[in-house]
């Protein structure tokens, strides 16, 4: 056989692979970068969310306690008491002057503002200015008070987030409002670190899963690839067998159309030549078509009693004239007491058994001996062809049961072998979820192990 018609060059190395596992992890790569960062999009807004949830949280709290204890000193609409200026004692009122010291205020204030980022600013019904207290933010604009939450920028820039609550007198008449403001500031450098973190670690988590993109499709690709290789072998083998049966033919046509006159025997001769060449691809095509069925699973098992026993009994009766040409000795031994049946397709199991019985004969030498032996353990039936032939080297022992493969090229070839026999059997023992082994010496021999589950268990 010639191996080396077909490249066993790397997937790497391959451009029709290479391009295509480029394509995969280029498609895996692009589909994770839509997630994550579609992830990244959701957790920023999440995080926002609840920092600005607990943010208005805080606020309300404030204006609450403020309004709590501020509304029942009020006597008079649009009048800030002066018993209210003990609650704020920073405030500073419109048309009076405000001379107060920014460590004195903190020490007065409520515990709430003087941590200065809170403002606020009273205003009467007509929403006029009446006075502010905190930290005013400078440039920030006046609003109204009957929309309840805002938010607004000073001169600078920076955000602040406003709650406007009514004031009521003591006697429940409408004073005005009462308007508490947070800086923002603190919430918007939080988002801002979140956002670089993103925008710096989605590229890294990018490069990240494009390596492990290319590493992940090259073990995804693997199977393909060796199938994909096994069906360039495959191809290669089949047009090697083909290609010799046909060149036989066409030589033989070609010698007779040459001579001017042919006698009866030669013609006979040619017809004979022309008629073993057809029935060797004959055979060849229905092996191949069988494997493909067998492997496609077209020829389904027919589940049917089949009997060892006769089965065996038959092969070896059959095949001792064949035994004897090539003069070797075919023996059985049942170990078994009582017929051992299996649930399967007695034709394909007696092809099974056939094939290796008569790979036996052709690579046992002459006067050596094949047993064939029919036993069970295990709950299972074993049917063992052993034989002291050749013998099979360790490394080969691997790729027996390879479509073409053969241990003996020459050996075979002069037998009418196309190297199929062992990958049918194995094919066959699958399709009835058995197991086909070996084990072998070179030089003193080999064993075919069949085992299959039989029939009641």
């Amino acid at each position: 056989m010639a191996w080396g018609i077909v490249s066993s060059q790397p997937m790497n190395q391959n451009e029709l692979f290479n391009r295509t596992r480029w394509r995969l992890a280029s498609w895996y790569a692009g589909v994770m970068g839509v997630i994550l960062s579609l992830c990244g999009l959701g957790v920023y807004e999440a995080i926002a969310h609840a920092h600005w949830v607990t943010i208005d949280r805080e606020l309300k709290s404030v204006a609450g306690t403020l309004h709590d204890s501020i509304e029942p000193i009020l006597q008079q609409p649009g009048k800030f008491e002066p018993e209210a200026k003990r609650l704020l004692p920073d405030i500073c009122l419109t048309g009076n002057p405000c001379l107060s010291n920014n460590s004195h205020l903190e020490r007065h204030t409520l515990s709430a503002i003087h941590q200065g980022n809170y403002y606020v600013r009273l205003l009467d019904l007509s929403e006029q200015l009446v006075g502010v207290a905190g930290t005013m933010p400078p440039g920030l604009l006046e609003t109204s008070g009957t929309e309840q939450w805002q938010t607004l920028k000073d001169s600078t820039g920076k955000r602040y987030n406003q709650i406007s609550i009514s004031l009521h007198t003591q006697d429940n008449y409408p004073w005005g409002y009462l308007q508490v403001g947070r800086s923002l500031q603190d919430f918007d450098n939080y988002l801002a670190v979140i956002r670089w973190i993103l925008v710096l670690g989605l590229p890294v988590t990018m490069g990240l899963v494009g390596i492990s993109s290319w590493w992940l499709a090259r073990f995804a690709m693997q199977p393909i690839y060796q199938s994909y290789q096994q069906i360039q072998q495959f191809t290669a083998d089949a047009a090697h067998e083909l290609r010799t049966p046909l060149a036989a033919t066409r030589a033989t046509v070609e010698s007779a159309l040459r001579m001017p006159h042919l006698s009866p025997s030669e013609a006979r001769d040619i017809l004979g030549t022309v008629e073993r060449q057809n029935r060797r691809l004959t055979q060849l095509v229905a092996d191949l078509l069988l494997l493909a069925r067998l492997e496609r699973q077209i020829l389904s098992v027919q589940h049917q009693l089949c009997c060892l026993n006769d089965i065996i009994s038959d092969l070896v009766e059959e095949l001792a004239a064949l035994a004897i040409a090539a003069k070797v000795t075919l023996t059985s031994e049942v170990r078994v007491d009582t017929p051992l049946n299996v649930l399967g397709n007695e034709e394909q199991l007696y092809r099974l058994v056939s094939n290796l019985i008569i790979n036996a004969i052709q690579y046992t030498p002459p006067g050596g001996q094949i047993r064939v032996i029919l036993d069970s353990s295990e709950e299972q039936a074993l049917i063992q062809i052993q034989d002291t032939g050749i013998g099979i080297a360790p490394k080969e022992q691997t790729r027996i049961f390879e479509r073409f493969y053969r241990v003996s090229s020459d050996r075979s070839r002069s037998s009418g072998g196309a190297g199929l026999g062992l990958a049918i059997a194995q094919a066959i023992v699958q399709a009835h979820q058995g197991s086909l082994t070996l084990s072998s010496v070179l030089g003193q021999g080999s064993i075919f192990t069949i085992k299959l589950r039989p029939e009641g268990y």
